[in-house]
């Protein structure tokens, strides 16, 4: 039986995340838990959530007031570093993206996007940690070309062949049980081999973990 991905909406639109807050009323298996104007707001109303229906992702805009997306999402990778973080922004920019990426945010999504490309991120960032599209991909790769802003991540060993399988799986999307399936290993297995993987490369998360693939030629952007 497949689980409910509790999400949580912030912007400080407030049509917007009622708009939003509709579209996802009739999408199976996507639940709008928190739905909030501000930073602040959301900050406030996950101090009360209930462990049942607190959220597995949040869809964060860029530009509010007072607190900025930026701002909000710093706060909440250190104080709920599980929480997996999209952001929804017109201010879809490579420079954006590779802050974004930095901060651990597992997608970003232009605001314009339709009802398919944002339950199939939703459903990808609750699966594997993380969603490129074809533009993000050809972004990150401006931003990597980019000496003054090039994502640098501290490599602490290299890795091992077996690593190297599992991190062109994670890439390419698949679960950890789908990776042991791929592989013959079990599931614990293909865990352990991912947490060294990360602090191998010193990624924090699975976006980062990607882009070192992609620095690395061991995932393809094309």
């Amino acid at each position: 039986m497949n689980k409910i991905i509790n999400i949580a909406l912030v912007d400080d639109e407030a049509l917007y995340v009622e708009g939003l807050s509709l579209l996802f009323s009739n999408v199976e298996l996507i639940h709008v838990s928190l739905a909030a104007n501000s930073g602040q707001v959301l900050l406030d109303l996950l101090e009360n959530t209930t462990k049942s229906v607190f959220p597995d992702i949040a869809l964060v805009d860029i530009q509010m007031k007072p607190m900025d997306g930026f701002d909000l999402v710093e706060l909440l990778k250190d104080k709920y570093p599980d929480l997996k973080i999209i952001i929804l922004s017109s201010h879809y920019k490579s420079n954006v993206l590779g802050h974004m990426i930095k901060l651990g945010v597992s997608a970003f999504i232009p605001k314009n996007a339709n009802k398919e490309l944002l339950v199939t991120a939703i459903e990808s960032v609750n699966n594997t940690g993380v969603y490129f599209t074809q533009t993000d991909q050809e972004m990150l790769t401006q931003f990597m070309n980019s000496k003054s802003k090039k994502l640098t991540l501290n490599v602490n060993g290299e890795l091992s062949n077996r690593e190297i399988e599992v991190v062109k799986l994670i890439c390419c999307e698949y679960t950890n049980q789908e990776i042991a399936d791929q592989l013959f290993l079990s599931k614990r297995t293909v865990e352990g081999h991912r947490q060294r993987i990360l602090e191998k490369v010193g990624a924090k998360n699975t976006v980062g973990l990607v882009v070192y693939a992609i620095a690395n030629d061991i995932h393809s952007l094309t």
